[in-house]
């Protein structure tokens, strides 16, 4: 994994967020309570699907293996920053820190896929009806989500090996609360064009691609939507289609500021605010948003909580 030229360092110290000793402690609360709701909502979607035989549908399914993604995403990150806030030493260990980086950039890359499979699925849906169970059976929705996931862990995998090939000398203070590609480039000291054209090249491919599939699929998706006669069919569509939007608009917009610029300390300096909406707030928001939005979530929710209820008032 090493190369034999590199200055053999067993930690990398994360200058996080900020060094204000009172912002981190108010930081370390803001930051527990979002990862526990992000926590609390994912599972309990996962349990809705899981559970919930209306929610028995490839829509659903997708949906949680995203809650999945998501609950992995946050995982990798908020416990080592909580600690850190919290600790006069902020470092984290060179194994860790390859971890870190490696479930990263697959996981992000699994979730582009992911919501890509989603949009296809509601072309499908709504332009083709009539052909849905056979075309989105459960093979088919099984081999989306292997490929997504297979496809991003390979990309990881090479990622991470690629940037920990680059020799590292002198300060090793990662500008981030986690160990980003940006950042630990600008600490190399080695030749990091490959590994640059590497990250540009798979960052504008895997953005590019993901979201070409979903442009693609609700454009079809709207003028199917604009043919209907009928009010509420039009209405219902776009319900279906609008939570799904929502998290598109949000996850790809911060992704987009973040990999689609050369690594430099001021855009490394930037990319922190900005990786705060991807890695925090996009985790938590997603099972708000479906639920928040869609009827037959809430119609589950409210059978589970009944089910619940009534349990403990025969107990």
């Amino acid at each position: 994994m090493f190369s034999p030229n590199h200055t053999i360092m067993a930690e990398f110290i994360l200058l996080g967020l900020t060094d204000d000793p009172v912002l981190q402690r108010i930081l370390f609360g803001v930051f527990l309570v979002i990862y526990l709701i992000t926590l609390a909502g994912n599972l309990c979607m996962i349990m809705l699907i899981w559970t919930n035989s209306h929610l028995q549908t490839p829509m659903y399914f997708f949906l949680g293996h995203l809650s999945f993604v998501d609950i992995c995403y946050s995982s990798n990150i908020t416990p080592n920053m909580l600690y850190n806030f919290l600790s006069d030493q902020k470092t984290i260990s060179r194994a860790g820190c390859f971890t870190q980086c490696l479930l990263f950039i697959a996981l992000g890359i699994t979730e582009l896929y992911i919501l890509a499979a989603m949009a296809l699925d509601r072309y499908i849906a709504i332009c083709s009806p009539l052909h849905y169970s056979s075309r989105m059976c459960k093979n088919t929705c099984t081999s989306l989500v292997t490929v997504a996931y297979m496809y991003g862990f390979l990309n990881g995998l090479s990622q991470a090996l690629l940037t920990f090939h680059l020799s590292f000398c002198g300060s090793l203070k990662i500008n981030h609360f986690y160990c980003a590609d940006p950042p630990l480039i600008t600490l190399a000291c080695s030749d990091t064009y490959v590994k640059k054209m590497a990250m540009s090249v798979v960052a504008g491919f895997t953005l590019s691609s993901s979201l070409f599939v979903i442009l693609l699929s609700y454009l079809f998706v709207f003028v199917a939507i604009l043919r209907m006669r009928s009010a509420e069919g039009r209405h219902k569509a776009f319900s279906t289609c609008g939570s799904h939007l929502t998290v598109v608009s949000l996850f790809y917009g911060t992704l987009f500021c973040m990999y689609l610029r050369p690594p430099s300390e001021k855009s490394v300096e930037e990319s922190k605010t900005v990786a705060v909406f991807y890695t925090f707030l996009s985790p938590m928001l997603n099972p708000l948003i479906y639920s928040l939005r869609n009827k037959d979530v809430i119609f589950a929710m409210q059978q589970m909580t009944r089910r619940i209820f009534f349990h403990k008032i025969a107990v």
